[in-house]
């Protein structure tokens, strides 16, 4: 998820704003504490002065944010993980991918780790990662709707939005490896399947 550099002609602001962006990733994903990241070590990442950085965002959780709102679009591109259950997808393999679509909000992934901190201390960030979350959950249920509609799948509870919140929580905890679900030494793949095994009895009925 965290891919803020874009392609096509850009001017020399809009590479310096990316820039920026793209150091932030960098620095995240080399698992930096986003609390303990400093605007002169983006900046300096970035090749960009303070100054610079300061043209272009009010504060690292600005650029936080904006990466976060980039997201959202991502999200409109995994068309193979939102899409109705095809005619040859089994129950198991639509269980697999109904587990990808819940892990794209995991706190596994370097931007969503970052916005779990940075959550705590800016309302903005906040609210976005909230919104992302509910995207995520709206797209799934509307799939789950399909099941119980088209296909006759016997779900375990009518209320399919808190069905699904519950199964995507449970599976953003497991991916994300808290040990409350994988256990410290446990093999992550058996709360996996487990995981998978829930979405399809539960979702599906079989």
């Amino acid at each position: 998820m965290v891919s803020p550099a874009r392609t096509g002609t850009q001017s020399r602001g809009d590479r310096q704003r990316d820039a920026i962006m793209t150091a932030v990733a960098e620095l995240i994903a080399e698992n930096h504490s986003f609390a303990d990241l400093s605007v002169s070590a983006i900046s300096e990442r970035a090749g960009v002065g303070r100054s610079g950085f300061y043209f272009y965002f009010d504060s690292k959780y600005s650029v936080l944010a904006q990466m976060v709102g980039e997201a959202f679009a991502e999200l409109d591109e995994l068309t193979h993980y939102f899409a109705p259950r095809g005619d040859d997808e089994t129950p198991e393999q639509f269980a697999h991918r109904m587990v990808g679509s819940a892990a794209s909000i995991a706190y596994s992934d370097p931007l969503m780790k970052a916005c779990l901190e940075a959550r705590i201390t800016d309302p903005t960030i906040a609210g976005l990662l909230d919104d992302l979350t509910d995207v995520v959950i709206e797209k799934i249920i509307k799939i789950a709707e399909v099941e119980v509609k088209e296909r006759g799948a016997q779900p375990v509870t009518e209320d399919l939005p808190a069905l699904v919140r519950s199964l995507a929580a449970l599976t953003a905890s497991t991916v994300s490896g808290d040990s409350a679900f994988v256990g410290r030494d446990a093999d992550p793949a058996r709360a996996l399947a487990v995981v998978e095994t829930l979405w399809r009895v539960s979702l599906l009925g079989c």
